[in-house]
């Protein structure tokens, strides 16, 4: 076999195939942890690009944007191999001489020592500490544990307020129509634009605009809060939320993510949610992030509903997932990925992956309609639906039935 180098590659354990819906249809390296996607937080410290990504079967042909692909083969010895639901800190720093990292007490990249087989990862079950050979020095970094899908919401705010200030360094200061409040900084990168009666409200927390971006008259921008690449913010309030490349929004939306290439085009309230690539969000979808009780919210997962620790959380929209105008959905609702969802009923806390209809039991979304769609709505963003990233959306429908209330 070929060895793959590289300077490191992400590895997806049982627990990082879990963190549903988004586990259908991404690697977690591809999930947005903070201001960046976790691939990308790892490049910022390793300072080398990824060489690729160890997954489930069915993510394999993977393919989106600059993401790379599946490694298979031997990962050479010197690579590291760094566990993707380990978010680091932007400015943490890989000692040169250690073997293996650790990031709360936990070993979130091991520097291999001989080349690896990628065949023993492929389940998933292999711990990163039984490549750390006996004796080896070990360094610490400063990070975030993903060990659960509700992970990626209970430290935003921190994460943000810990990216953004790294992220805008070396930025020109906002420019002077723009409207700043509070003690914070506001990052503004050349080429994105602002129109008149914008205001940024840096109070709790600093706010970042990257180039391309363009933030539409009349909207409130509050802190901590990164806006991604050519994304339109087009009115309304945007707090504590990191907004992914290509986005439209508008309207309320507070502490949540949105991957990028998605839509939350108009009014209705989003709060402590996450947004999957080519999610689109119906005229008044509104989400609840709060019970009537105040109560701990608790959440499906593959292996049955579990209580999240947190008081506050809205909706997990899968990849390509869609409602339709005015959709209210609960406290701690899955929308599952490819999920079509309509009509005036509140919805189950969880829509199974490719559902389509209003109440359940809800019919299948086909699969040759949904990759029709799916293929037209990306090529409104000038985006090819490659037949890699075909053939993974095939496999994710195929083990649709396997994801069950």
């Amino acid at each position: 076999m070929t060895a793959s180098v590289a300077g490191f590659i992400s590895y997806d354990d049982a627990r990082a195939r879990a963190l549903q819906p988004f586990a259908l249809t991404r690697p977690t390296s591809e999930l947005r942890a903070g201001a960046l996607l976790v691939r990308e937080r790892w490049a910022q410290i390793t300072g080398a690009p990824s060489g690729g990504f160890v997954g489930a079967p069915h993510v394999r042909t993977f393919e989106e944007g600059d993401a790379p692909p599946c490694t298979s083969g031997l990962i050479a010895a010197g690579t590291i191999l760094v566990n993707s639901r380990c978010a680091p800190a932007l400015d943490a720093h890989l000692a040169p001489d250690a073997s293996h990292w650790r990031c709360d007490g936990r070993v979130a990249a091991v520097r291999l020592a001989q080349a690896l087989p990628v065949e023993r990862l492929d389940e998933g079950s292999l711990d990163l500490d039984t490549l750390v050979p006996d004796g080896t020095p070990s360094a610490t970094i400063a990070g975030w544990w993903m060990d659960d899908v509700w992970d990626l919401v209970r430290h935003l705010q921190a994460m943000l307020a810990h990216d953004i200030p790294i992220l805008g360094r070396g930025m020109d200061a906002a420019p002077s129509h723009l409207t700043v409040l509070g003690a914070h900084d506001c990052y503004v990168a050349r080429g994105a634009y602002i129109e008149p009666m914008v205001l940024a409200d840096t109070t709790a927390g600093p706010i970042y605009i990257a180039e391309g971006a363009r933030i539409s008259a009349f909207t409130r921008l509050v802190g901590p809060c990164a806006i991604g690449r050519d994304t339109l913010i087009a009115g309304g309030r945007v707090a504590g939320c990191a907004i992914g490349d290509h986005c439209r929004v508008h309207g309320e939306i507070s502490a949540s993510i949105v991957i990028g290439h998605a839509n939350k085009s108009h009014d209705g309230f989003v709060g402590h949610s996450i947004l999957g690539r080519w999610s689109n969000l119906g005229a008044g979808t509104t989400t609840s992030n709060l019970k009537n009780s105040y109560g701990v919210v608790s959440l499906w997962t593959e292996h049955g509903i579990a209580p999240t620790g947190l008081q506050f959380l809205g909706t997990m929209f899968g990849d390509h997932a869609k409602t339709a105008i005015g959709t209210r959905l609960n406290t701690g609702t899955v929308i599952g990925a490819g999920a079509n969802v309509f009509g005036s009923a509140m919805p189950p806390k969880f829509v199974p992956p490719f559902a389509w209809g209003d109440v359940p039991p809800y019919e299948t979304f086909g699969v040759d309609k949904f990759l029709e769609v799916a293929e037209h709505v990306m090529s409104r963003r000038s985006v090819p639906l490659s037949s890699g990233q075909r053939a993974m959306l095939r496999a994710a429908w195929d083990l649709r039935s396997s994801l069950r209330p």
